[in-house]
């Protein structure tokens, strides 16, 4: 911070509503989903574009009540993993299409941070994925362990599916394999290439400079709602309907 400051200018403030009467945009970056609803109550009546890192919130209720607020307000909000917007899936979905998708299967690591509930700490990475590759229409979720693995079997309204799959092992990287009836592409997330927040910060951007966030709320909602519903089936052992 003190870099920040003495080379940049960057002033230190005091409150979040300080910083929300002095800026244009506001990046809403604490790393605790049970935080976001209040520091976002506080500066929503400023009506600045507010992006605001994963996860938005730890139950749907919160998402709803906080893009309600957003409503309210009138506030251009956006929430999304960084994994959304990896470079190596938008260029194959840029390349073969995104509506010729069938499936999906994705794989990433299973870190777990106690106060974020379960999958809302990493495994969104790998549900935001799948939904950067799927689009939204899940209707139902089903969670299956194995050893150090834990699958969650998902189906869409159109009767496509998808799978996450998430490993405890350590290094376990970011894959997917998206198939489409002719062709299928498999794709291991390079970290080397182009950085995820990079592309993060394009599509944020997009939301500060227009006002208009390019992931759609409805969109985010169901991303939440996915996990919540995955959390369920885990403790359950049924598949829940979203």
């Amino acid at each position: 911070m003190t870099t920040l400051e003495t080379e940049f200018g960057v002033r230190r403030m005091n409150s979040p509503e300080e910083i929300a009467a002095s800026c244009d945009a506001i990046l809403l970056t604490s790393a605790d989903g049970r935080v976001h609803m209040e520091q976002f109550k506080r500066i929503a009546p400023f009506g600045k574009p507010v992006f605001i890192d994963k996860p938005l919130a730890l139950c749907s209720a919160e998402a709803e009540e906080i893009f309600r607020i957003a409503r309210e307000h009138q506030v251009p909000l956006m929430s999304s993993s960084t994994l959304r917007y990896a470079q190596q899936i938008t260029d194959d979905l840029a390349l073969h299409g995104s509506t010729s998708v069938i499936r999906a299967d994705v794989g990433g690591p299973l870190d777990i941070e106690p106060t974020q509930s379960y999958y809302y700490w990493y495994g969104i990475h790998s549900v935001e994925l799948l939904y950067g590759i799927m689009g939204s229409g899940c209707v139902e979720v089903n969670v299956t362990r194995v050893e150090e693995v834990e699958y969650i079997s998902a189906v869409w309204r159109d009767g496509r599916e998808g799978t996450v799959r998430l490993s405890r092992q350590p290094g376990t990287p970011f894959s997917a394999d998206i198939h489409r009836q002719a062709q299928t592409s498999s794709i291991e997330i390079d970290f080397a290439a182009k950085p995820f927040y990079a592309s993060l910060l394009e599509q944020i951007m997009v939301l500060f400079q227009t006002r208009i966030s390019p992931l759609r709320w409805p969109e985010t909602l169901e991303v939440i709602r996915f996990v919540e519903a995955a959390e369920e089936s885990r403790r359950s052992g049924e598949s829940v309907m979203l």
